[in-house]
């Protein structure tokens, strides 16, 4: 049985958790770190990352991943930008380690991403292109 203050205590971490989320939503293109969004809410990194994950089913920075990734496929839909600048734009700092992630999210590298998807949404409804086109985490394979 769960105590009044350990109640009002976890309502409390799930309004900071979702300050967090749009935190995250909001600023995906600025430099952001696990330990600036655990500041920002005045929680430690490991207790944020801990309760962000057991709430979100992600860690803060996976769920940072797939907001830039997310971002990543509909510039690089437009097909006005290159991979390097849409890297850039969506505040990933290494080239490297954004296409590795696209690719892991994605399923195939940016590059052959814009070459194939380039205008492939054209006319369809920008909230259903979203809901469909979402990176989902793909399992690991060995």
């Amino acid at each position: 049985m769960s105590t009044p203050t350990t109640d009002a205590q976890r309502l409390r971490d799930l309004a900071l958790l979702r300050q967090v989320r749009d935190r995250i939503d909001r600023e995906y293109a600025q430099p952001l770190n696990v330990e600036a969004l655990a500041r920002g809410v005045h929680m430690s990194a490991g207790h944020l990352s801990r309760e962000f994950k057991r709430v979100y089913g992600e860690s803060p920075y996976s769920y940072l991943m797939t907001r830039r990734i997310e971002r990543a496929k509909a510039l690089l839909d437009r097909g006005d930008l290159s991979v390097t600048e849409v890297c850039f734009t969506v505040g990933c700092q290494s080239l490297g380690t954004f296409s590795t992630r696209f690719t892991e999210l994605v399923g195939m590298p940016p590059s052959v991403y814009r070459d194939q998807a380039a205008g492939a949404t054209e006319g369809i409804p920008s909230c259903l292109t979203k809901q469909v086109a979402r990176p989902l985490r793909r399992p690991a394979t060995n």
